[in-house]
């Protein structure tokens, strides 16, 4: 069903529903609203709604994508914001619009994906008839803090896998799987990182701006929402350096190991090239060399070599190239 909720509030009580088509007599009061929220509408839906509200058209377009960066936008006196909602299906984040209209009596949300948690949010401010009666800039300030809260659990399950691939880093070399999965981390998160510097401007607009709709004492509440986009942000951009640090360390490690292997093969070079050099004299067919006909010769030629080979051997293990 596309219409999740419509229902008609005054003094922070819940009176009835509406219908999309339905025209509301208002009074002088801010807490006398309507707060209707869709889900996925069809056009027909949004043209009614656009007809009972005079909503402007541009936005009515705009709401019927389904993606779209966060905004804010001001059509006479219809405020429109657009928030980018956002989950963690397994390994990906997936992105929702939540784009809402916001005049002096009447809030509409149109969404599209997912909803996490917002779907509670209504019955949270019902039983609060005295927050739910400050009108609908609040109920706007309390939709878009819902949407920044639920960016910190994806933080933190993403944290935890980046700090596992940590500790794993540091007692063994990343393999293939291990290395593409920091790069789709690392990708994903650059994509959440901007999310969230467009949420956080979009959220700043709204303490520092004069808006229709958006009273004096309502607006102070916004700045509890820019404090959690930015500490949300400040996590994500230290998360995005621990993964650049987890694969130059894990470089590091793989060039130390490369290193220490060159310096072994190097070692064992050296220590055979004496006896090798010897055996390759003795092998060629000449006549006259020393030794050949002496009776411990062999054993000379033969004990030189092994003393040779150990003599290097200790000054390379000494070294530590063995």
């Amino acid at each position: 069903m596309s219409i999740v909720a419509a229902c008609y509030y005054n003094e922070g009580k819940r009176i009835r529903d509406v219908a999309l088509d339905e025209h509301v007599q208002w009074d002088k009061s801010r807490s006398d609203f309507c707060w209707i929220a869709l889900h996925d509408p069809t056009a027909e839906e949004l043209h009614a709604i656009q007809t009972t509200y005079q909503l402007h058209p541009v936005a009515i377009d705009n709401a019927m994508h389904p993606l779209c960066p966060p905004k804010l936008e001001v059509y006479n006196d219809e405020l429109y914001v657009v928030a980018q909602t956002a989950e963690l299906v397994g390994d990906t984040i997936r992105y929702g619009k939540m784009a809402i209209f916001t005049g002096h009596n009447h809030l509409i949300t149109v969404r599209h994906g997912h909803a996490g948690e917002l779907g509670t949010l209504r019955k949270q401010l019902e039983a609060s008839p005295a927050l739910l009666g400050k009108g609908v800039d609040y109920v706007l300030h309390a939709i878009l803090h819902r949407i920044v809260d639920q960016y910190l659990p994806i933080f933190e399950m993403i944290e935890d896998d980046v700090l596992a691939m940590e500790r794993r880093s540091l007692g063994d070399f990343l393999g293939r799987e291990d290395v593409a999965r920091i790069f789709a981390l690392r990708c994903q998160l650059t994509h959440f990182q901007r999310t969230l510097g467009a949420m956080a401007e979009l959220v700043r607009k709204l303490v520092r701006g004069h808006f229709p709709c958006i009273s004096a004492d309502v607006r102070p509440y916004f700045n509890d929402v820019a404090d959690h986009v930015d500490r949300v942000q400040t996590m994500v951009n230290g998360l995005l350096q621990v993964l650049s640090s987890v694969f130059e360390f894990s470089s590091l490690l793989e060039a130390q190991r490369m290193g220490r292997n060159t310096r072994q093969l190097a070692a064992w070079a050296a220590v055979l090239a004496v006896p090798a050099a010897i055996a390759g004299i003795y092998g060629m067919n000449f006549t006259h060399m020393p030794g050949l006909n002496a009776t411990y010769g062999f054993f000379v030629v033969i004990g030189l070599m092994a003393t040779s080979c150990l003599i290097l051997f200790l000054r390379f293990k000494k070294a530590k190239w063995l």
